[in-house]
């Protein structure tokens, strides 16, 4: 395809998958239930961290998280402690335990309590083009309290050639207002047009069929190859071709 029909292509698959109907199939569904900015970001931040293997798994291990809780997320966050924390030894998601979430709410209480929230933190480090050195400063951040090594894996880095999948999903659920009631765009100190796609599995194979991807690998590198291709077609908000990549690949077996 040139370039013009692919951006036609693309575009009308956008307009199909970044749809209010994507919700329910979606992890994006669990901050969904919270209207409080600081309950949104804090929910996403959680279930986009457990964002890996089976959706249905996601979603439900999401839905128990929250209810574990006491549905009131930001809230519990700002008063944890290790003592409170029973109602939460049970969590697991695959290799993600309950020592590593006691550290990740620990790490969001002081995130809030003294760096004035996720938004802060992210938005000083963001950069012209990208959010991928403000992820990097994000993770030294974050762990900025004593913590086990193990936690760690649990926050990629792009400056050690990851893709960082789950962080850069979580920051298009904050950032991009798309005017269709998925993303959330609550996040007005940050510009779509620095977002990077969530490259995973699906869409990296959708997009090496569509000649927007060589790199074999799905890593820091071939998401900056991805990156410059999806800004050739919309420089101003990249990342909604994320809607189209994903459907292609999980809906239509492209």
């Amino acid at each position: 395809m040139k370039k013009s029909e692919l951006k036609d292509f693309l575009d009308e698959k956008v307009t199909i998958y970044n749809h209010p109907n994507f919700i329910e199939s979606d992890p994006i569904q669990i901050p969904h239930l919270f209207t409080q900015k600081e309950d949104i970001e804090i929910t996403g931040f959680l279930v986009a961290t457990i964002a890996w293997g089976n959706r249905k798994s996601i979603i439900n291990n999401g839905h128990r998280l929250i209810e574990m809780m006491g549905n009131s997320p930001f809230d519990f966050v700002m008063n944890f402690s290790e003592k409170n924390s029973e109602s939460l030894s049970p969590f697991v998601h695959r290799t993600f335990n309950n020592k590593d979430l006691f550290y990740f709410l620990n790490a969001l209480q002081n995130i809030y309590k003294n760096h004035d929230g996720l938004e802060t933190v992210f938005a000083q480090y963001s950069e012209k083009d990208s959010m991928q050195p403000a992820i990097h400063q994000f993770k030294k951040t974050f762990f900025e309290l004593p913590h086990l090594s193990r936690t760690q894996k649990h926050v990629s880095d792009p400056f050690k050639n990851s893709a960082a999948k789950r962080i850069n999903m979580f920051l298009r659920w904050m950032v991009r207002n798309d005017n269709a009631g998925v993303d959330f765009g609550i996040w007005n100190s940050i510009s779509p047009s620095k977002l990077s796609c969530p490259l995973d599995v699906h869409s990296g194979n959708v997009a090496r069929k569509l000649n927007l991807l060589k790199r074999k690998q799905n890593d820091g590198k071939a998401l900056a190859e991805l990156d410059a291709s999806l800004r050739r077609l919309d420089p101003k908000d990249p990342v909604k071709y994320d809607f189209a990549l994903f459907g292609l690949g999980v809906f239509e077996q492209f």
